[in-house]
């Protein structure tokens, strides 16, 4: 192995199989309580909690290390609207032509439509863009990795962290997105990949009644 890379040693402490079951079931009872809402309050969330968040996502397995992502937290109450009226433009198309009858009706569970007051009332929007390519400190085009996988990890780890400091999350997709790299002033490299309003769930919030698949619909073990 060459010497010009540096490595540290890596260990994790000693559980027991029926520790780790424990733990894993703990986990699992906790995380099944995550839901998407759409009601929120306007209750402020320190900004410390969402640097924190941030980095929790940044802590992300990426392809070759690039950390292909940023995350751009808005706080701002014109940005805010402006981020809303740009969304809902969208939305109303998506509504009315763009989307096929089959996706209407799927939808119709969610008592959902094209107009998104959360993008207002949320105390915070992260914005989440893929970085396509990178530049190197002479302004040259540098190579990013597995772009889309590694920036969907990273939101992962983003909707676990909220969850786990008591915050609740939509991850919403108005697309086209395109006029989110507008208002927010990012470079041409960067790509909007998803917008999550995060903040406390309104105290009338509600969510619909859904079922998880099963394991034996989601998974395949082989032993």
């Amino acid at each position: 192995m060459s010497d010009a890379h540096e490595f540290e040693p890596y260990s994790l402490p000693y559980v027991s199989n029926t520790d780790m079951i424990r733990k894993a079931s703990d986990h699992y009872r906790k995380v099944k309580k995550r839901r998407t809402v759409r009601d929120f309050s306007d209750r402020a969330v320190p900004r410390k909690v969402v640097e924190y968040v941030i980095k929790a996502a940044s802590t992300a397995p990426s392809g070759a290390h690039k950390q292909p992502w940023t995350f751009v937290a808005v706080g701002n109450p014109g940005l805010q609207r402006e981020i809303r009226a740009a969304a809902e433009k969208e939305e109303y198309e998506n509504y009315h032509g763009r989307m096929s009858e089959s996706w209407l009706e799927d939808l119709k569970v969610f008592d959902t439509d094209w107009n998104k007051p959360f993008l207002e009332t949320a105390p915070w929007l992260i914005i989440i863009f893929r970085k396509i390519h990178d530049f190197d400190e002479d302004g040259n085009k540098t190579k990013n990795y597995y772009v889309n996988e590694s920036v969907g990890i990273a939101t992962g780890f983003l909707l676990s962290a909220l969850q786990e400091v008591g915050l609740v999350a939509l991850t919403h997709t108005p697309s086209p997105m395109n006029f989110l790299g507008k208002i927010l002033d990012r470079p041409t490299n960067e790509k909007p990949f998803l917008l999550i309003p995060i903040g406390y769930p309104a105290d009338n919030a509600k969510v619909p009644v859904l079922k998880r698949k099963r394991l034996d619909d989601v998974s395949v073990f082989f032993e």
